[in-house]
């Protein structure tokens, strides 16, 4: 998919290794691994909102989301379940890029991404504005079915799979910390595969 510049940025992930993270095994299939029903949303209903700790509000529809630049990134993907997929090419949108609408305030330091189906789940915004970071619409060449998060998901390649929060539709910055889905039910709130941060020792939260 081009925008409507005619744009497309190829990244390959320059931290990209032969193997996979501790505890893991690496697979070339993509399994799906969803907590309740799959959401199925048309493109034309679609709507991503940027809000919270923002210099202003965006909300975004389809049209408008995908005239940002696109980028092609080759980056792993590790899910908590103990599978890694070290191949995968994805197509969307940088965060970096999609930040040029607005500009956190100075005390935004996290981020909640918010999806269709309630599911939640927090990144540090740090992590987020590293240049690996997009929302996705393709996969490996294709569109992503909704059974892998489509039409759009959040791609975060160096932290667990569920940090790459499936049907993402918006993003909420945050001046603490605060637990999503999964991390309201003892998983780690950071998720760095290289350190094995699956899961709390005890909740906190």
């Amino acid at each position: 998919m081009l925008n409507k510049l005619g744009r497309i940025t190829r990244i390959n992930q320059r931290r990209m290794r032969a193997d996979a993270p501790p505890g893991q095994f690496v697979t070339e299939k993509f399994p799906v691994l969803t907590f309740g029903p799959t959401p199925r949303i048309s493109t034309a209903a679609w709507e991503f909102k940027i809000f919270g700790l923002v210099e202003n509000e965006v909300r975004l529809d389809w049209r408008q989301f995908n005239d940002l630049p696109q980028t092609t990134l080759d980056a792993e993907f590790h899910c908590v379940t103990q599978w890694s997929k070290l191949q995968n090419t994805w197509q969307g949108i940088l965060f970096t890029d999609l930040m040029k609408l607005t500009a956190p305030k100075p005390d935004a330091k996290f981020v909640m991404a918010h999806c269709y189906g309630g599911y939640t789940t927090n990144v540090a915004l740090d992590t987020l504005m590293d240049d690996d970071v997009l929302f996705a619409h393709s996969h490996d060449g294709a569109p992503l079915t909704p059974e892998h998060g489509g039409p759009m998901r959040l791609v975060v390649p160096k932290r667990y799979g569920w940090k790459s929060a499936k049907w993402v539709n918006g993003i909420e910055f945050m001046a603490e910390d605060a637990p999503g889905f999964w991390e309201v039910r003892g998983y780690h709130m950071e998720g760095d595969p290289w350190k094995e941060e699956r899961f709390w020792s005890s909740l906190s939260y």
